[in-house]
């Protein structure tokens, strides 16, 4: 039997990040994974390959609708979805080779096979009809999710799809429902809008990306509806039904009025739900919460000690990030190191063109505090980079207390928000003020200077360019 100070299961961005962690740390480390490859479903079936196909059809919506404006003749353009997908899967497979020569160079034995408890050191790997057994000091459960769905919306995996049907599909569909107008759910919307899909989504709140700011919500929906979008809001599904040749949605509207919606295909995007199957929790004594996750305190320890848990089968946001800085938080734990996880501070980001980014508190979360706090925002649209590049969609909106001026969240629609949150986020982990930033030298012309002038509207009113 192999010995380990540390065995993962699971490869996704915690688990792997996790097993490179420990090894550098010194820890003999094991990471098991079920599938024939690394990197699980953000690498896989999710974060990676999404990205792709958004780029792929930005580019393709980009030569149909904006190149003539920059004195670029490019005659007729169709997209090769089939093409699309294959550059997609040979960018999925060259980062998951990529994780696989990380373990290797760092000496991370990998193991395949499905890996569960056969006690609180011990855990099982079957592959087949093979089965073998390894003995850990410490063991990291990073299972990550799976998509989620309520009753009347199961997913088929052939009209009535999921995120994974979704990243790779035949055809470009004529018209697709997808239910959730949240960042899965508008991301994939994005793709096949700009390849000439007719979108129509169904959401029970009130809002787009409800979870965010409202600012951007609203903000949003004027964008997406420039591509097509159509939104149902305040729907609740009741049924999702696969016809042969398409699909046939049942909801009740914000009257209780049943409506009906027929489309090619039907996306549920209902959010994810931690994965814990087949782990044999119970041989530890490990029950799940009623959501479904693993329960851990805030060294992300589970009640058996030596067991610890991270990323998407525990509570939180179910970002790889997160994950990511879970994964190399309990390695250091483990090496007698006192590392830190800033939880109010992770961003979050929608990648949409322009793309949504957030981080901090929302003004509904202020509000409802009861937070004394001043708002300042500023449009893409006045920025000279924004007009040279024809981004000129979207803002930047800070929130800071009106007392001390300290900077409580920050949200943004822009071109590279993915990137500009990143300015936030510093500033914010050092407690900085609107003024601090407002007094930063920003480079002109670039998109960050919307952040300057957001702060500058926060701290005294007086932005210089509107």
């Amino acid at each position: 039997m192999s010995n380990f100070d540390v065995a993962i299961i699971g490869s996704g961005p915690g688990g792997y990040v996790a097993a490179l962690r420990c090894a550098q740390l010194g820890f003999k480390t094991a990471l098991i994974e079920k599938y024939d490859t690394l990197g699980g479903t953000c690498l896989n079936v999710g974060c990676i390959p999404s990205k792709a196909l958004l780029d792929s059809s930005e580019h393709f919506f980009n030569a149909k609708h904006n190149f003539e404006a920059h004195g670029i003749s490019v005659g007729t353009v169709s997209a090769d979805i089939n093409k699309m997908i294959d550059r997609k899967a040979e960018v999925v497979s060259q980062t998951c080779n990529g994780i696989k020569f990380l373990m290797d160079k760092n000496k991370v034995t990998v193991y395949h096979g499905w890996g569960s408890f056969k006690s609180k050191n011990q855990i099982s790997i079957k592959s087949g009809n093979n089965e073998e057994v390894i003995e850990a000091k410490n063991i990291i459960i990073a299972t990550g999710s799976k998509p989620n769905f309520f009753p009347g919306m199961e997913p088929d995996k052939d009209r009535i799809i999921t995120s994974t049907e979704a990243l790779k599909l035949k055809e470009i569909p004529k018209r697709l429902l997808v239910i959730g107008g949240g960042v899965i759910g508008l991301e994939l919307g994005s793709v096949y809008a700009r390849l000439g899909s007719e979108i129509e989504v169904i959401e029970f709140a009130d809002t787009i990306i409800p979870t965010m700011d409202r600012t951007l919500g609203k903000e949003l929906t004027k964008v997406l509806k420039k591509e097509g979008f159509k939104f149902n809001l305040e729907h609740k599904v009741q049924s999702v039904t696969n016809t042969g040749k398409g699909v046939k949605l049942v909801a009740l509207n914000k009257k209780n009025e049943e409506v009906t919606f027929e489309a090619d295909y039907c996306l549920v995007a209902v959010g994810r739900k931690a994965y814990t199957d087949g782990l044999n929790l119970e041989a530890v004594g490990l029950t799940t919460n009623n959501r479904g996750q693993v329960e851990v305190n805030k060294n992300l320890q589970t009640a058996v000690p030596n067991i610890y848990a991270i990323g998407d089968v525990i509570q939180g946001a179910m970002l790889a990030h997160k994950a990511e800085e879970e994964g190399v938080y309990v390695a250091e734990l483990l090496a007698g190191q006192k590392p830190h996880i800033n939880y109010d501070l992770i961003p979050g980001v929608v990648y949409t063109w322009p793309e949504v980014a957030a981080v901090g508190k929302t003004e509904e979360e202020l509000k409802a505090k009861g937070v004394n706090y001043k708002v300042g925002s500023f449009p893409i649209k006045a920025l000279g980079r924004a007009r040279a590049s024809m981004d000129i969609q979207g803002l930047v909106k800070i929130l800071a207390d009106k007392e001390t001026d300290e900077v409580l969240g920050v949200h943004m629609i822009a071109p590279r928000a993915a990137d500009l949150i990143m300015e936030a986020v510093v500033a914010m982990e050092y407690r900085a003020s609107a003024e601090d930033i407002s007094r930063i030298c920003h480079p002109h012309p670039t998109y960050s200077e919307a952040v300057k002038e957001a702060a500058l509207d926060a701290f005294e009113g007086r932005p210089l360019h509107i």
